[in-house]
């Protein structure tokens, strides 16, 4: 299958992408020529997304500071919640150790952060 090898092949696709979007709904038929062509073209926008404007994973810092904003949390606050210091806290989010099983387990649990960012795997 072909691939998008630049920026402009991939600005291309891309407004190609959003003219047929209009055109093409769930009930269309799986041979309806437009309905073909969105489904290639989205694929190769977005293998060209994933391979070049790819974000990465999270860290636990950047997620427990984006919690702390939405949860309207201090660094104090949020080390209350989880059952640590805030010296531990400021530790965990300096990158200079990782939580504990059982404190991973809490931020887990009280943040609703996915076991694996807390876990960094």
């Amino acid at each position: 299958m072909a691939k998008i090898r630049n920026k402009d092949q991939y600005e291309w696709v891309v407004s190609r992408v959003e003219a047929l979007l209009p055109s093409v709904d769930e009930d269309a038929p799986e041979n309806d020529p437009s309905r073909i062509e969105l489904e290639l073209l989205s694929e190769l926008a977005s293998e060209y997304s994933e391979e070049n404007y790819s974000l990465g994973e999270p860290s636990l810092k950047d997620v427990l500071r984006l919690k702390m904003y939405e949860s309207g949390l201090t660094q104090r606050s949020l080390a209350e919640l989880i059952g640590v210091s805030p010296s531990r806290l400021s530790d965990y989010m300096s990158g200079k150790c990782e939580p504990t099983l059982k404190i991973a387990r809490e931020i887990c649990r009280k943040l609703d952060i996915d076991a694996s960012i807390v876990l960094g795997v």
